[in-house]
């Protein structure tokens, strides 16, 4: 009788109350909702920046594969988490086989998100800091990266198949399972085989946190230097374009390293509680788990999740904020508007406008050389007779030989003495 007292009273504390479950609801909706029309809108938006140029088929495949894994998290993971974690924390009507279906999917997906991350960060980091290598690399690199970054994802996920199910949880103190505390946990039987499936993913996340942070490190190294020797006897318009291009360039760089610093931390922050959440279940075991230990496990759950899921709503505000061309087009899709003008075209069409505003660069010069020219015409058509000297005409020459008197003045080009 105690001891069923004990366990009503240790139930009672560790659900939710009915005010903190609708709050949980409604943020769990509102996160549901930002990240379905969030992911949906960016697979579109980078499809379609893709087939105008804008994007390399590479960095869309990576974020259409990232998207897919942020949806897939979404789908998967909030509506169970929404009835077994708020509503029924402690009560598992699904069944051992589905427990163990839901653990494998929801972990292959959660780790193919990080795995696109670290995927997209090393294709980048070939691209930037060993162009040579990431040319003689290309062709199916890109989907080689992603399919491998699935299949990894997968085999994390593995042992989950076997170490998880429905079991009863009893903690220290008392006899036997709470009648109320059945749910999709942890196999005791396979608790070794659980454990070194949590360590080894955590491990891994760790390792991808730091590799990508070393490859930024490298990109932002190379960006910062100097993009060249200045070619002082190079054709001054060949080396301007080259410039403007190399800075065009050197721009898009910067807003991937800067997707990707943001993206990293953002998986740091968001991704820390349920990590610690789930080395809680790996560091001891259930049967040696206090109340107070139970306690505080319950109490992180919600608050881990939220951040869990709200780290797949991040993404597409990332790249929002990492590119003004996503931006744009972005909110162009989310009000049905979507039009793009293709990279080429815009760039033609740039290029005749720099040639129309150099043809008229120096229209003073222009002016006053159209005037003097002009002048000269007009001087040369109305000139007076006077002025024109006038060769001399050899039929002008008298018939005789007598000697003729000729009027003699003064020169015109010279001043009159009187």
């Amino acid at each position: 009788m105690e001891e069923n007292e004990e366990v009503q009273s240790l139930w009672k504390t560790l659900e939710p109350s009915q005010g903190v479950k609708i709050f949980l609801t409604v943020l769990y909706s509102l996160i549901l909702v930002l990240g379905i029309v969030g992911n949906s809108a960016t697979i579109h938006v980078s499809q379609r920046l893709q087939r105008s140029g804008y994007l390399q088929k590479s960095v869309t495949d990576h974020m259409l594969s990232l998207a897919c894994s942020d949806l897939l998290v979404l789908l998967i993971g909030m509506p169970v988490e929404l009835y077994s974690a708020v509503w029924f924390p402690f009560l598992s009507s699904s069944g051992d086989a589905s427990c163990r279906i839901y653990s494998f999917l929801f972990e292959a997906c959660s780790y193919a998100t990080v795995l696109n991350i670290a995927s997209l960060s090393f294709e980048r980091y070939l691209a930037i800091c060993h162009p040579f290598r990431y040319k003689a690399l290309s062709g199916r690199r890109s989907t080689a990266l992603l399919l491998g970054a699935w299949v990894c994802s997968a085999l994390v996920a593995l042992p989950l198949l076997v170490a998880t199910g429905t079991e009863g949880l009893a903690p220290e103190g008392l006899q036997g399972p709470a009648q109320n505390l059945t749910f999709c946990t942890n196999l005791s039987q396979h608790w070794v085989m659980y454990r070194t499936s949590i360590f080894t993913a955590f491990l891994l996340y760790l390792l991808v946190l730091g590799g990508v942070a070393f490859m930024c490190r490298a990109m932002i190294a190379v960006l910062r230097a100097p993009m060249g020797p200045n070619e002082s006897g190079a054709n001054g318009a060949a080396h301007s374009a080259l410039k403007h291009e190399s800075a065009r360039l050197k721009a898009a760089r910067k807003q991937t390293i800067l997707f990707l610093v943001l993206i990293v931390c953002a998986l740091l922050v968001c991704w820390m509680p349920n990590q610690i959440r789930r080395l809680m279940t790996a560091a001891v075991p259930k049967s040696e788990w206090t109340a107070s230990y139970l306690r505080s496990y319950v109490k992180l759950h919600p608050v881990a999740d939220s951040f869990f899921y709200l780290s797949s709503v991040l993404n597409p505000l990332l790249y929002n904020l990492s590119s003004r061309q996503f931006r744009s087009a972005f909110l162009q899709t989310l009000l049905c508007r979507l039009s793009l003008q293709h990279a080429n075209r815009r760039t033609l069409e740039s290029s005749l406008a720099s040639k129309s505003s150099r043809s008229t660069s120096r229209p003073l010069l222009r002016r006053s050389l159209d005037r003097i020219r002009a002048a000269t015409t007009n001087r040369s058509i109305h000139s007076s007779p006077a002025e024109r000297p006038n060769p001399p005409n050899p039929t002008d020459r008298p018939l005789t030989s007598e000697p003729q008197q000729h009027e003699i003045s003064p020169p015109t080009a010279l001043p009159d003495p009187n």
